[in-house]
Parts: structure tokens; C-alpha cells; sequence
């Protein structure tokens, strides 16, 4: 993210940049001389490490670099040139006097995107020298293209996500970080009846656009599905019906809804294959909901987990997505482990406002707000 000032697009008006590394002072100036002749602005540097510095800081459009170097060999500056995130995506095109196979190959593979031979012609430089920019450049802008739709597909999809301030009387914060731009999980806060607050959070498999489509089109599904017509099991297998004819390839849905009764002190729950929400009294005491049931989308027919639950004012209830409790290679975690730590920061979190609870939940369970593993919401109610 740092680099991303010094990699915006270039002006097509302004001349391409191109970096010449080698040793030989007759070589950098003819090459010099054949790419200012041809509207190139040439740039120099007489070893690697220098090479390399000069990329870094003035990101030029193509790299020329030769392999017979004292010191940093052109192979060696080649594999840090691309394995350094300021620079990796500068093409390097090798020009040297060693033709065998082999060493071409290896250049290759080093990430190098082109070969040339001494002695070399000027025609033939220019050209490969031409099309690997018009390449890189052609290539950038498609990905700011594809950069700029998916930022519309997070925007349109963040929009139909319910803020605390849309539903003050709901009584809820939410911490939401979806992964990439557009998430799998999605949560949603409606008025159920009069006097009962309908609170839903689903975690659709998968990162990819296809998730995201899905989301966006929950919304939709859930409320033609909730009210006083429908009861919440319900909810969920008129909701199952219509996701197992869409979701294909093994998709599926897990999800939680809890109908919560203020005036009654009572809170249903519902739960199809979703991790347990947890109810936090005042004193911090802790209960973990446990309701098992089918995943949704999969089969014609599921058995959902239900649960009714008395509840008294100052308690919380908070939901979320495993993305908050489960973590994978270096720091793996189990989702038990996961369960039991999160239950005792919301335990901890008894004292706080609600707003502040959820926030100080949610960075302690991703250390300090690290970038996640997976999409995540945590959703605390109070009651």
C-alpha cells in the first residue's frame, strides 16, 4: 500500500522511462543514445545495487539489465528487483553476450519478461523494448478498470447494510471487514413487528464475486421472508428453498437470526449451521447459545437450530462470522479455541458502551486489528 502513489498510472504524454544496468560504460551510452534517438527518456546505473536503488525510487517503465556484472550478477539483481513489492512489476528485459539456452531460460524464470543477445540491433531492442511497455501499461489499466468495478460492487453492497444510526431504536453496533472488496458475509437489522427486532448474520462460502452476488441478493430474499406471516423457522427454509436451486458447485450459507422481544424479554434464536451467538449479562456472566443446524443451499430440505432464550435489560447479545474466531497457517486457531476466547473478551467488555465493547472486541480478536483471514462481523445487541 505504500507503493501505491509511486505505481499510479503513467501519462501517456510523457516519455516511457527506461533503466540501463551494466557495468560497461560503451554499452549504457549506445543504449542510452538508441533510446533518447527513439523519444525514450534513458535512465543509468553501473551495478545492481545501484540499479536497484535508482527502481525503486524513480519507478521507471522497463528495466535493461546486463548479467555480467562484478559483484551483484544481473541474475541476482533480477530476483530482488522482483521480489521487493516497489518494483516487482517493472519488466526487465536481459541483454547479454552469454546465448546458450540455458542461461535464457534462467533469466526467464527469475521473473525477467525478455532476452536480448550482444551484439544487438537497434530495430530489435526498440521493438521488444516498445511492446513490453505498451504490455505493462496495457495491463495497469485494465486492472484500475477492474480495480474501479469492484470498489462499485463494495459500495453498492456496503449501502444495503443497515447502520446503528438507520435503527437507533435497535439498539446495536456492528464491526464489519470484508477481506476484499466485495465480501461474503452480510448482516441485517429490521423491525420484525411493533414490538419485536429481527437481528440476521450469514456467511456465504467463498470470496469470490459469485459470494458477493449473493449477499447482495439476501437482503432482498430475507425480507420477502420475515414479519408477523412468517414465523422465523420459517424464515429459514423458504430461504433454503430458493438458495438450493442457486448456489451450485458446493456454495452454501450459514446463519443466525435472533427475534428479540423487549417487552417480553424474550429472544428466539434460529440457526442454520452458524457459530453460537453469546449472551452477556451485566455482571459479565456469559452463556454461549448453542443451537446446531443444517448449512443452507445444500439440501431440498433442513432441520435449523431453534432456541428461545429470557433475557432482561442491560444484557448483550452479540453475533458474528467464524472469519472473527478462526485462524489458519502461522496462526492457526481452532474455532473452539476461538469460541472460548471471544467469549471472554465479550465477558470483559461487559462495562463498556456498547459501541466501544464491540470495537475493543473485535481488536483483540484480530490482535490489534490485523488484516483478516476471512470476512468477519460482529454484531453486538443490547438488550
Amino acid at each position: 500500500m505504500e507503493h501505491s502513489a509511486a505505481r499510479s498510472l503513467p501519462s501517456q504524454a510523457s516519455p516511457p522511462r527506461i533503466l540501463i544496468v551494466d557495468d560497461e560504460v560503451i554499452n549504457v551510452e549506445t543504449l542510452a543514445w538508441m533510446l533518447k534517438d527513439a523519444g525514450f527518456e534513458p535512465l543509468r546505473a553501473d551495478s545492481g545495487p545501484k540499479g536497484r536503488e535508482i527502481a525503486a525510487r524513480e519507478q521507471p517503465d522497463l528495466v535493461i539489465l546486463d548479467i555480467m556484472m562484478p559483484g551483484e550478477s544481473g541474475f541476482d539483481t533480477c530476483r530482488r528487483l522482483t521480489a521487493d513489492p516497489a518494483t516487482a512489476d517493472i519488466p526487465i528485459i536481459f541483454i547479454s553476450g552469454l546465448d546458450d539456452v540455458d542461461n535464457k531460460v534462467k533469466g526467464l524464470r527469475l521473473g525477467a519478461v525478455d532476452y536480448v543477445t550482444k551484439p544487438f540491433a537497434r530495430e530489435e531492442v526498440l521493438a521488444r523494448v516498445k511492446i513490453h511497455i505498451r504490455l505493462r501499461r496495457g495491463l495497469r489499466a485494465l486492472l484500475a478498470e477492474q480495480a474501479a468495478k469492484l470498489e462499485q460492487i463494495r459500495d453498492a453492497q456496503q449501502s444495503i447494510l443497515v447502520a446503528p444510526a438507520d435503527l437507533p431504536e435497535a439498539r446495536f453496533a456492528v464491526r464489519y471487514v470484508p477481506v476484499l472488496e466485495a465480501g461474503g458475509d452480510f448482516y441485517d437489522v429490521f423491525p420484525w413487528t411493533d414490538t419485536v427486532t429481527g437481528y440476521f448474520v450469514a456467511d456465504i462460502s467463498g470470496h469470490d464475486l459469485g459470494a458477493s452476488f449473493v449477499t447482495s441478493s439476501l437482503k432482498a430474499l430475507l425480507r420477502q421472508n420475515t414479519g408477523p406471516l412468517f414465523t422465523p423457522l420459517e424464515t429459514f427454509k423458504n430461504i433454503n428453498s430458493v438458495l438450493s436451486t442457486l448456489l451450485q458447485g458446493g456454495k452454501h450459507l450459514t446463519a443466525a437470526m435472533v427475534c428479540l422481544s423487549r417487552k417480553r424479554r424474550k429472544l428466539t434464536l434460529v440457526n442454520g449451521g452458524h457459530p453460537p451467538p453469546i449472551l452477556v449479562s451485566p455482571d459479565g456472566a456469559a452463556t454461549v447459545l448453542a443451537a446446531e443446524g443444517d448449512v443452507l443451499g445444500v439440501f431440498d430440505t433442513v432441520q435449523c437450530g431453534y432456541l428461545e432464550q429470557p433475557v432482561a435489560p442491560g444484557d448483550r447479545l452479540y453475533l458474528y462470522t467464524d472469519g472473527l474466531i478462526e485462524r489458519f497457517g502461522s496462526r492457526a486457531r481452532a474455532r473452539e479455541a476461538g469460541l472460548a476466547a471471544l467469549t471472554e473478551q465479550c465477558r470483559l467488555a461487559a462495562d463498556r458502551p456498547l459501541e466501544a465493547a464491540v470495537a475493543a472486541v473485535a481488536e483483540a480478536m484480530t490482535e490489534g486489528g490485523q488484516p483478516p483471514q476471512d470476512d468477519l462481523v460482529l454484531m453486538g445487541i443490547e438488550v
